[in-house]
């Protein structure tokens, strides 16, 4: 690739990452950044009372004290590129980052300052450096700036990032490594902050064939056969379909069941988002896949993948075509403004799938229909357990639903209120810790014994009677679902 001083470009210095910055300037060129100089966007207000920049400029302040003496830059980001911090011992680098905007206040995302090291790893959400020249802007080329994206480890979306900037001609063997260190560090400390609560699950990129029976439901309400039908009706006209929603809320049950209704015997393929080092090997595995005759492909949170990911997939998808005229992917995302841009031309037709509070209809047919998958035949629920179910808010969704009941079912053919997970009973509107959580389930659970009285489950736990109403009321337990 031809740079702006007819040389060869960024990515001949390594091979390895030639892909990943050939895109970055690609993008960067789209979105029109100059070539010469950095002209950021500037905010008057950084947000400093983040669990990420508490835990972050903590972690960073640390690393400084090791490195006092080396003309490194140490900084903080928000998912936007937005710098909240920067600690430098060194006064010239100091001034010369100044010079290019790379302050606190300041957005430095590719869209603002083009290729740079903290762009590129919240684009690809993936750890990158990017040397001297690799900048796409000349007036970033003295620098060389390793950068690592940081994720919430509970929701596992991005938060920001930490990046480490030096002069070009230092050597940059373990700056990388350091900041991966100083990622990892901020997400262990956010979590270990954010009251204990369990990390969700790395992703892992699962690329599954889907059958007919695993897709099948009960009869819903309105609130799903609305998008369901909106669904259908799209992808019978050849247009290709984005579903949206909130995590768990069914949105590739749905688009599964739509290209069942349309195309019985059609072999259906479920590509989940990878980690973002293994996207390479994801997209070999299912890629070569689109296009063939009869088959589909679900391609799963397609707003999580890498920049560089979902240009490539977009020519893929470019690429792939089918005689009959049907789209042979469907995608589906949280939300349509979070699609990456290279996959907007993409989308005909985008169907939103309702939260499941917002069905409350749904939540007894979907429990019996789960519970019967368990134990292979019908499952029934006592009214106490039922009222405690379509009651409870289902903030995850199907995917809690699902994971309450087969936990129930698992125990028992007749689910009552104490064999429902103590969640469902509560309200509490913050997070609480192990040993909150282990308070507030054997609250539930003398509260739910049969005939139990709140005095009687306060002599049980040995607590006074004022107490345990104080708890109840600090966990939003709902004494009156748990009798039957």
């Amino acid at each position: 690739m031809p740079d702006k001083q007819g040389g060869t470009g960024p990515v001949e210095a390594r091979d390895a990452s030639a892909p990943r910055l050939r895109a970055s300037w690609q993008r960067s060129a789209r979105y029109g950044v100059p070539d010469d100089e950095v002209n950021p966007v500037f905010t008057g207000s950084v947000d400093t009372s983040s669990l990420l920049y508490e835990c972050g400029h903590e972690v960073l302040q640390g690393l400084h004290q090791t490195l006092a003496n080396e003309p490194i830059s140490l900084m903080l980001t928000d998912s936007d590129g937005l710098v909240l911090s920067r600690i430098c011992g060194d006064s010239t680098i100091t001034r010369s980052l100044d010079r290019v905007h790379l302050a606190p206040g300041f957005f430095f995302a590719e869209s603002n300052a083009g290729t740079n090291g903290l762009g590129l790893a919240l684009a690809d959400r993936a750890p990158s450096l990017v040397r001297a020249a690799e900048h796409y802007c000349t007036s970033l080329r003295g620098y060389t700036c390793a950068a690592v994206p940081v994720l919430d480890p509970l929701s596992g979306e991005l938060a920001g990032s930490v990046n480490l900037t030096t002069w070009s001609e230092q050597s940059s063997e373990l700056l990388l490594a350091l900041a991966q260190t100083a990622a990892g560090h901020t997400s262990a400390l956010m979590l270990a902050r954010a009251s204990g609560r369990r990390p969700r699950r790395a992703p892992r990129g699962e690329v599954f064939r889907m059958y007919a029976e695993q897709v099948e439901p009960p009869p819903l309400s309105a609130g799903w056969e609305h998008p369901l039908m909106e669904a259908i009706d799209a992808m019978r006209r050849g247009q290709t379909v984005l579903v949206t929603g909130e995590p768990g809320a069914g949105k590739t049950a749905l688009a599964a069941m739509a290209r069942r209704e349309l195309r019985p015997r059609e072999r259906l393929l479920n590509a989940r988002p990878p980690a973002p080092d293994d996207v390479r090997a994801w997209l070999t595995v299912w890629a070569p896949e689109l296009g063939k005759e009869s088959t589909c492909v679900v391609v799963s949170g397609v707003d999580t993948l890498p920049a560089w990911a979902a240009s490539e997939l977009g020519q893929r998808f470019s690429a792939a075509h089918v005689e009959s005229g049907a789209s042979p992917f469907v995608l589906t995302a949280v939300d349509p403004a979070t699609l990456p841009e290279s996959l907007v031309p993409h989308v005909d037709t985008v169907v939103e799938v309702p939260a499941l509070r917002f069905r409350p209809d749904d939540v007894l047919p979907l429990a019996h229909h789960f519970a019967r998958r368990v134990r292979g035949r019908e499952v029934t629920f006592t009214p106490a357990a039922a009222r405690a179910l379509t009651a409870y808010d289902w903030p995850e969704n199907v995917k809690q639903l699902r994971r309450v009941v087969r936990e129930a079912a698992s125990r028992s053919e007749v689910v009552d209120a104490p064999q429902l997970s103590a969640e469902i009973f509560t309200t509490a509107g913050h997070r609480l810790s192990r040993l909150q959580a282990m308070e507030r389930d054997e609250i539930v659970r003398c509260l739910a014994q049969p005939g139990a009285t709140v005095v009687g489950a306060a002599t049980e736990l040995g607590m006074g009677r004022a107490t345990i109403y104080r708890k109840m009321a600090q966990y939003g337990i709902k004494a009156r679902q748990l009798r039957s």
